[in-house]
């Protein structure tokens, strides 16, 4: 129990025109919820075992 919790990344959504093709290649993947922010996730997720 208690494993990382990914998301998806800001600011890739829309008005990608102005975006570099760098900015937009380093948005790409899912990364991991910071430790500081795990306890609201916790409680988002009760099911979950975080």
């Amino acid at each position: 129990p208690g494993g990382t919790v990914k998301r998806g990344q800001a600011f890739k959504r829309h008005i990608l025109t102005k975006k570099t093709t760098k900015n937009k290649r380093h948005l790409r993947g899912a990364v991991a919820v910071h430790e500081t922010n795990m306890g609201h996730i916790a409680q988002m997720l009760p099911m979950a075992g975080l």
